[in-house]
């Protein structure tokens, strides 16, 4: 059977963007490794997941069974969304900061997948991801520089993401960034950097 990739896009600048260049070159490095994969791509400036209404709280929290027709509905596009990602085994997610954080498209799709006893659970001992034997990859993208310097505390994108990922059972979680866009000078020499940390990873992935 061949393996999936879910290719996440949270950025709102279409072809200008980064993090959708960083993620198409991803994908385009895990086809190469497997040519047999599937690309499923997940563009969240296109369909936008709404913020959680009680209607679709009620919906996760009522067994499927006694589910009304206006629940099901109400979860309908969280439903799909959970699928989509259980059936993947590579996620690429494009994360562009914004305003030290994600996009709030991001955020209201993780919103729709965190799924008490379908996507993670609790028991005794804590929580649980249920989402195991995945892979992710994370491409980054800020205007300033946030891995080191004085920025850094106030990444709350990344540090975020992972430990969301976490949450849900994806540990297995490869980052990438390009940092420095709006700095004169740095842009080109970011994107560049960033390439090439891609096709290094990559490279040595399939050494």
């Amino acid at each position: 059977m061949s393996k999936k990739v879910l290719h996440i896009i949270s950025s709102t600048r279409g072809t200008d963007s980064y993090t959708i260049k960083m993620g198409n070159l991803i994908v385009d490095k895990i086809t190469e490794s497997e040519p047999a994969v599937s690309v499923d791509v997940l563009d969240l400036s296109k369909k936008l997941f709404p913020h959680l209404s009680q209607d679709q709280i009620n919906g996760f929290f009522t067994p499927p069974e006694h589910r009304t027709p206006e629940l099901a509905e109400a979860i309908r596009m969280s439903d799909e969304a959970v699928a989509q990602i259980q059936e993947a085994d590579y996620i690429v997610i494009g994360v562009p900061m914004y305003n030290f954080s994600i996009t709030s498209g991001l955020k209201a799709y993780l919103d729709h997948i965190a799924r008490a006893k379908v996507t993670f659970q609790y028991s005794e001992s804590g929580s649980e991801g249920l989402l195991k034997g995945k892979k992710a990859f994370i491409a980054g993208g800020s205007a300033g520089l946030f891995t080191a310097g004085p920025n850094k505390p106030f990444d709350f994108a990344i540090p975020y993401l992972t430990h969301f990922l976490s949450f849900i059972g994806i540990t297995d979680v490869t980052i990438f960034r390009v940092e420095g866009t709006a700095i004169p000078g740095m842009e080109e020499m970011a994107l560049n950097n960033a390439i090439q940390n891609i096709e290094k990873a990559f490279t040595k992935t399939m050494a």
